[in-house]
This record gives structure tokens, sequence and C-alpha cells, in this order.
């Protein structure tokens, strides 16, 4: 089915609901106007899927109602910056130093005993706590607690590591040797 006359005229017919819909949504006019457009043109391109003699005003609402939840998802996720200083405090490492850091960290991990690895891994890295490993591997909270610092000590001599921005950025490899805690 193509965008007939009858069809352009069912949904021209809508759109002051539909624009009152997207304002009483977004409550910006501006964001509204884009909602309804971007829910038209969505709407056009996929004319072939409205079965005719349904419902087209509640086809093309249901079709605003997903695009602004979809946008708002995404924009729950930003972040404000307008002055730049989030901006400016983030950095870039370059993405070869990271790969040989991550190769020798894990080949550190590998030359821990079993249990110290086992323990740092489900403390450090997964986020557990002492009492959840413990839990986790069947002993006592202070056996965790000490494989777990045997384990960051070790690590610490078997990568070398002098000073805190060894690690980066890296949220979770600081966590594992017990830095940033």
């Amino acid at each position: 089915m193509g965008t007939d006359t009858g069809v352009r005229g069912e949904i021209l017919a809508t759109l002051p609901t539909l624009r009152a819909f997207a304002v009483s949504l977004c409550g910006n006019i501006d964001r509204a106007d884009d909602l309804v457009q971007e829910t038209i043109v969505r709407a056009i391109a996929n004319i072939e899927s409205f079965e005719p003699g349904t419902n087209m005003p509640a086809w093309l609402f249901t079709i605003l109602r997903n695009l602004f939840r979809s946008e708002y998802r995404k924009r729950r996720r930003e972040v404000e910056d307008t002055e730049g200083q989030y901006t400016e405090s983030l950095k870039s490492y370059p993405e070869q130093e990271s790969r040989m850091e991550l190769e020798e960290l894990r080949d550190a991990l590998a030359n821990l005993p079993a249990d110290q690895r086992e323990a740092l891994i489900l403390v450090g890295a997964s986020g557990f706590s002492y009492q959840e490993a413990a839990d986790i591997c069947g002993c006592a909270v202070g056996t965790i607690k000490s494989r777990v610092n045997r384990a960051r000590v070790r690590l610490v001599e078997l990568l070398s590591v002098d000073d805190i921005e060894y690690f980066g950025p890296d949220q979770t490899a600081r966590a594992v040797v017990g830095i940033g805690r």
C-alpha cells in the first residue's frame, strides 16, 4: 500500500493531536515537533506494515510513544557537561598499551596460587564481598581476606608496580590490586 491521498489525509488529520501528545510527553514544543516529524517519517517509511481499516491514529501514537521512550532511555545515560569539566577530565590511553597491560595482568594472575587467584577474582574483579566470596569458596572470611591480601602483594611484585597510574583508568584492574577502594 503506498501513501495514497486517503492515507495522507488520515495522517494530516492526526497531526494536531499527535503534536499535543508529544508536547505532553516531553514538555518542550521544539522537541515535540521533532518527535512528530520523526514519527511521520517512520510511518511513511513503514506504511506497508499498516493494515488498512485499522486505527491510523493509534498506530501513529504508538510509533511516537516508542520513539519517545527510546530517546528517553538513550538520554538518561547522557551526562550534562555544559562547562566541559567532565570532558576535560577524560583521558584516552593508547589501545596497544592497554592490550599489553592486560596480557601482563593475565600472565601475573596465572602465576598466583589457584586459591589466591580465585579469592582475588571474586573480591577484586567480580565485586563480591569477603563474606560472599567465603561462602562461595566454603571457607572463613579471614581466610579469604588473607588470600586476597597475599594475592595483591604478589601481583604488585610480579607486575613491578610502583605507581597507581600504571593501571590507567581501568577501575576493575585497580580493584584487583586493591587500588582506589
